[in-house]
């Protein structure tokens, strides 16, 4: 398998800026915000009673979300409204997501099984 043309053609401090993109999902409680936020915008309290964390917490990942350009905030009022700035992190994940079934699902077929194990 070949890495994508645009990849292949990365400078040093290109590879850089894709590693900080992945750095910014691998944190499971921003895979949860950017999931929450599919579903459209919301406010930085309601997203916060919505993943069921502090919004002390949830602000701290924000932040990191929007300085990556994956999220988008607005205020209004004493509000904080945030949105998805970026929507082709969702095709991003789609991948990762089907890479992982895959993965499970050939694991489960070498141990006899026809499903992944729960």
């Amino acid at each position: 398998m070949r890495f994508p043309k645009k990849l292949q053609q990365l400078t040093p401090e290109g590879f850089s800026l894709v590693a900080g993109r992945f750095r910014l999902l691998s944190e499971p409680l921003r895979l949860q915000i950017l999931n929450r936020l599919q579903a459209g915008e919301t406010s930085v309290s309601q997203l916060a009673l919505d993943i069921g964390t502090s919004q002390p917490n949830v602000s701290k990942h924000l932040r990191l979300l929007i300085e990556g350009g994956l999220v988008a905030r607005r205020q209004e009022r004493t509000s904080v409204f945030v949105r998805v700035a970026d929507p082709s992190v969702f095709e991003l994940c789609q991948t990762v997501c089907g890479g992982i079934e895959k993965h499970l699902h050939a694991r489960a077929r070498a141990f006899g099984r026809t499903t992944p194990p729960s």
